[in-house]
């Protein structure tokens, strides 16, 4: 036997044992029902979300309209009962709202588990390789920057965090290849540095411009105040084609949780693996943070939920995660709304409140390794 192929003869029992087709068939049938329980709870959050505000409007109301709305009332052929009002309410207001949340949630959650399975780092989220501070100095640039004001109406701030973290991972990774690899180490030394210095160039920039530093720390501290239809329809292809590509690589990133030597060994092309799902979690968050500011914490409760109920397999914890990083920012953007309203509290804030007591209460209950 050659000693090459004995890490891999160590690692086939661990692959078989979660790749197994008997197994997937096994567990397919357990796992349809918690995504469809999910997604349900998901609809009705994001129902109940559209119904909360400063104007509540029942749910059968809300239902009819969207129905009214549709296709469908063709067949159904609803005649509007409700006040003109609540059309106006539901779909130019909370509707963009609601699923602006629930992309920028499920972004983040998905985005977080991928680079955790990555770096094999349970503290890894979108903020450590420092996408979320190179985002924040791209926004903060475009807000003090004396630019024409048509500018910002055209989501100038947007596009500069977009294209600013893009620019960040791609710094990030160029600088951590050592030869022809990227060491996790190196990226994620690369990234913590990267994301140090961005933060410090948005605090000089919020120092020397103590003028607009109201506006600018509104932005950092993350919300989804001036949600609008043209901010889902800008970040939807983004966050739709990182999320695809991040749930299409859920078996290798099961493999890879044996370690990159193994992975390599039974066949993964690691370096190729790890360029792709980078760019995919990054393309995920920088889309979600250029329309929401900075909202911490999902990227890293959320996945660890997710794991300690249902388990660490990634072909069903990557599509929970969507479900859940939607509900959970839905929901906590609700609260964020209606807890002191008329005003209204960074929703970051509420995922830190929400998020941490819930993580601890699991650990709790489950008694069983996080990661």
């Amino acid at each position: 036997m050659s000693e090459t192929s004995a890490p891999a003869k160590i690692a086939a029992p661990l692959v078989r044992k979660t790749w197994s087709d008997d197994v997937l068939h096994r567990r397919s049938g357990a796992r349809v029902a918690p995504l469809a329980l999910g997604f349900l709870i998901l609809v009705a959050i994001a129902m109940l979300s559209a119904a909360c505000g400063a104007v509540a409007i029942p749910v059968s109301a809300i239902v009819q309209i969207l129905l009214a709305k549709s296709p469908l009332n063709e067949l159904v052929n609803i005649v509007p009962s409700w006040p003109a009002s609540y059309e106006t309410v539901i779909l130019q207001i909370r509707l963009p709202r609601v699923l602006l949340a629930g992309l920028v949630g499920a972004s983040l959650a998905v985005s977080g588990a991928t680079y955790q399975a990555l770096f094999r780092n349970p503290l890894a989220d979108p903020y450590l390789i420092g996408v979320a501070s190179g985002a924040s100095l791209g926004a903060v640039l475009a807000l003090v920057l004396p630019l024409p004001l048509p500018l910002y109406s055209m989501g100038v701030v947007q596009i500069a965090a977009f294209l600013a973290a893009l620019l960040t991972i791609a710094m990030v990774y160029a600088l951590a290849k050592v030869g022809r690899s990227t060491p996790v180490t190196t990226l994620l030394l690369a990234g913590v540095a990267l994301g140090a210095l961005a933060s410090a160039g948005t605090s000089l920039l919020m120092y020397l411009n103590g003028d607009k530093l109201h506006s600018t720390y509104a932005w950092l501290l993350g919300g989804l105040a001036l949600s609008s239809w043209p901010q889902v329809f800008t970040i939807f292809p983004y966050s739709a084609l990182g999320l695809a590509v991040m749930i299409l690589y859920a078996r290798p990133l099961n493999v890879m949780q044996l370690n990159e030597e193994q992975a390599a060994l039974l066949g993964i092309n690691v370096e190729r693996l790890k360029l792709i799902l980078v760019a995919a979690a990054t393309l995920a968050t920088a889309a979600a943070v250029s329309v929401s500011g900075l909202i911490g914490f999902i990227g890293l409760i959320v996945p660890h939920a997710v794991r300690l109920i249902w388990g660490p397999d990634y072909r069903f914890l990557l599509p929970m995660s969507v479900i859940a990083g939607a509900a959970f920012l839905i929901g906590t953007d609700s609260l964020a709304r209606i807890a002191l309203a008329p005003s209204e509290i960074p929703v970051g804030a509420i995922t830190a409140f929400c998020g941490a007591p819930f993580f601890l209460y699991l650990l709790r209950q489950k008694k069983r390794a996080v990661f």
